[in-house]
């Protein structure tokens, strides 16, 4: 395993890449409404991205065709963009990720789309919720396990699967880097975290069982049941005392 720790120049880099990533989905979810489309939403992030002077992380990623991965429903992760209009009570992640002079950054949010569903709306609140809790009292010298648990506990014990083919990851120089961060697993697992360390922590939910399937474009992933998903996530850097946040 190679986990990188990085400079205090290196982090500069990060928090800057993080700082236009939080700035774009601030601007998506100006733009979220019904009747709008995710291929418009993708447009958009990738002419705020670039007029900016940095890259999206994702666009032509192992060969991936867009700027942002737009999850619809039951579309757990790394749906494509389309010219489908978001209907009332829709709800949709947003995943995104901003390259600044070869350092990315990497988050996600889930938006309702008009009236949605109470239940569905606290998917997506226990979701974020799971990601805070991840993090309270981490530092240099916690357990990666400990970051893992905290999260399954919160989603489980609200009654919500916990998908698992699925996981956070090391970012840097790399989209992805080791250590892989999963939403599950014993509390005194995985790496000791150090300062200097960056991950993107990224708890993905269902409503129903966490089973998933791949669709047959070989990139979006999808509830086996059909039931909608959330997903959030930040990337962060571990310090002496705690957790910097740098896609807030």
């Amino acid at each position: 395993m190679n986990i990188t720790i990085k400079t205090k120049s290196e982090l500069d880099l990060m928090r800057q890449a993080g700082k236009i990533l939080a700035d774009t989905l601030k601007l998506i979810e100006q733009n979220i409404y019904i009747g709008q489309t995710s291929a418009q939403l993708d447009k958009l992030a990738y002419d705020y991205i670039t007029s900016l002077g940095a890259k999206p992380s994702f666009l032509g990623y192992e060969g991936f065709p867009y700027t942002i991965c737009a999850s619809v429903n039951d579309e757990v992760v790394h749906g494509f963009a389309s010219d489908i209009p978001l209907k009332d009570g829709d709800i949709i992640s947003i995943d995104c990720g901003v390259n600044w002079k070869g350092y990315h950054a990497d988050a996600a949010r889930t938006f309702a789309v008009g009236n949605v569903e109470p239940k569905v709306l606290k998917l997506i609140e226990c979701t974020k919720q799971s990601f805070f809790e991840g993090i309270k009292d981490i530092r240099a010298g916690s357990k990666l396990g400990h970051i893992s648990h905290k999260i399954q506990v919160h989603l489980e014990s609200n009654g919500y699967g916990v998908v698992r083919e699925l996981v956070g990851h090391g970012i840097g120089t790399h989209l992805h880097e080791d250590p892989m961060v999963p939403n599950y697993g014993p509390y005194n697992a995985g790496v000791l975290l150090r300062s200097g360390m960056t991950l993107a922590i990224e708890p993905m939910s269902t409503l129903g069982k966490r089973n998933v399937v791949l669709h047959h474009n070989g990139w979006t992933v999808l509830t086996e049941d059909g039931l909608p998903s959330a997903h959030y996530e930040n990337t962060v850097i571990i310090t002496d005392d705690g957790v910097e946040i740098i896609t807030l």
